[in-house]
Formats: C-alpha cells, structure tokens, sequence
C-alpha cells in the first residue's frame, strides 16, 4: 500500500471561512477518486509550537492508485481554487508499508 501524507502552513491573512474551505471541499474526494482506500485530514489542535497548520493523509492500494488521486482534475482544482490561494508551505511524503 501507499500512503500520501501532505501537511500546510497556512498564510497568516488567510481566513477561518477558507481554510473550512478546504477542508469540505478535500472531503468530497472519496465519493470522487476510486482509488481512495482511507482519507484523513485536520487541523492541528495546537498543543505544540512550531506545527504545521493542517494534515491530509491518503492510502491506496499501489502507486497507480496514488497517481490516479494526484492526477485528478477534481483534486487538481481544489488545490489551484482553495490550497494554493491561502497556502504559505507545502511539505509531502509518499511511503509504502
């Protein structure tokens, strides 16, 4: 299996409405991208400084799987209208176990 994990740092003017935002809008893609076998994400509960404002988390079967989900114009769209607009920082690891 794969495992996508991909954590934001938001920008400081982004709003609270936009980061909800993104949030509903990565929720649709279960229902969108067969691939998907678990799809998690959230904000950071803000126990420690110095994290990272949010995290999704994405497993798949194999690495087509993976592509499929990176490739989708659904998920291509949220990331151009919704990440990238509020986004400071973007780190991303994709591991198999």
């Amino acid at each position: 299996m794969i495992r996508h994990t991909v954590l934001f740092c938001w920008r400081d003017e982004a709003t609270a409405a936009q980061r909800k935002r993104v949030a509903d809008e990565l929720s649709r893609l279960p229902g969108v991208i067969a691939s998907l076998r678990a799809y998690t994400m959230g904000s950071d509960i803000g126990v420690n400084e110095g994290n990272w404002d949010f995290a999704v988390t994405a497993d798949f079967d194999d690495l087509g799987g993976y592509l499929a989900y990176r490739d989708d114009l659904v998920h291509r769209a949220i990331i151009t209208d919704h990440i990238q607009p509020i986004a400071a920082r973007r780190a991303a690891v994709q591991y198999e176990f």
